[in-house]
C-alpha cells in the first residue's frame, strides 16, 4: 500500500479501476496523490485483492468482498481518529460502499453494468461470440484481456452501483466528452482508454485542487 502526505488530518482512500484500466491509470493516480500531498491532504493507495501487486487470487472474489477489504483500511483509520474520504476512479467507485467514509469523490464513475459491458466488448473483440449470459455460462473462469475472471465476480457486477448515501457528501467529476450528470466536467483525454499506461500532470493538478477544496469544505 502506498502512502502520501501528512500523518494526521483527513485521509483520502483511493480505489483504482479494476483489471486493465487500473494498470493504465496507476501512474496518473500516483501523480494525483503526490499533488494532493502538496496541498496538505494525506492519502493511501491500497492493493485491492486480486488487483495490482496483490498476491490474492481472483477465485472466490466478488465486488462485495473487494469492498469489504477496503473497509478494513478505513476502520483502522477511524480507530486512529482520522476521518476518511473515498476517491474512486471509474469502476473503483464500486468499491467504497462498505466503508464509513465522511464523503465520496468519484471520477467518471461506472456502474457494474457499465463495467460488464466493457468486459463483454473486450471478450467479443478477442474472437468470442455470444451475449453476456453466454460469456458467463458454465461457471468456469472467463479469460478477458489476460485476466481469468470467476463467474461469481462477473455476476456480482451486474447490480453494483457507486454508493450515494443520504447525508454523506458525494462529488462526481466527469470528462467533458461524457454527457452524464456530474458536479463538474473537465477537458481531458480518458487515460483509461489508452493502449499503454499514461500520465497527465496538468489533469492531476486540476483534480488534486478539486479534491483538496472539496475535502476542506466537508471538514469545515
Amino acid at each position: 500500500m502506498l502512502r502520501f502526505g501528512p500523518d494526521e488530518g483527513p485521509l483520502a482512500v483511493v480505489a483504482l479501476p479494476v483489471f486493465e484500466e487500473g494498470n493504465r491509470t496507476r501512474t496518473f493516480v500516483v501523480t494525483l496523490l503526490r499533488a494532493l500531498a502538496e496541498r496538505g491532504i494525506g492519502s493511501v493507495l491500497p492493493d485491492v485483492p486480486g488487483q495490482g501487486e496483490s498476491m490474492t487470487p481472483l477465485t472466490g472474489l466478488t465486488i462485495l468482498s473487494l469492498a469489504t477489504a477496503l473497509e478494513a483500511i478505513t476502520d483502522r483509520c477511524l480507530d486512529d481518529m482520522r476521518r476518511t474520504y473515498a476517491v474512486g476512479i471509474r469502476s473503483g467507485a464500486l468499491l467504497d460502499g462498505c466503508a464509513l467514509h465522511s464523503g465520496r469523490w468519484h471520477l467518471a464513475p461506472q456502474t457494474g453494468a457499465d463495467l460488464l459491458r466493457d468486459l463483454h466488448r473486450t471478450w467479443r473483440a478477442a474472437g468470442h461470440s455470444g451475449d453476456q449470459t453466454m460469456m458467463m455460462a458454465g461457471g468456469d473462469p472467463v479469460e478477458i484481456a489476460g485476466n481469468l475472471l470467476p463467474s461469481d465476480l462477473l455476476l456480482s457486477m451486474s447490480a453494483a452501483t457507486p454508493s450515494d448515501q443520504p447525508g454523506i457528501p458525494r462529488r462526481v467529476v466527469r470528462l467533458a466528452s461524457d454527457p452524464a450528470a456530474a458536479d463538474r466536467h473537465v477537458d481531458a483525454a480518458p487515460l483509461w482508454r489508452r493502449s499503454e499506461p499514461g500520465n497527465d500532470a496538468a489533469l492531476a493538478a486540476l483534480l488534486a485542487e478539486d479534491i483538496a477544496g472539496w475535502i476542506a469544505a466537508c471538514e469545515a
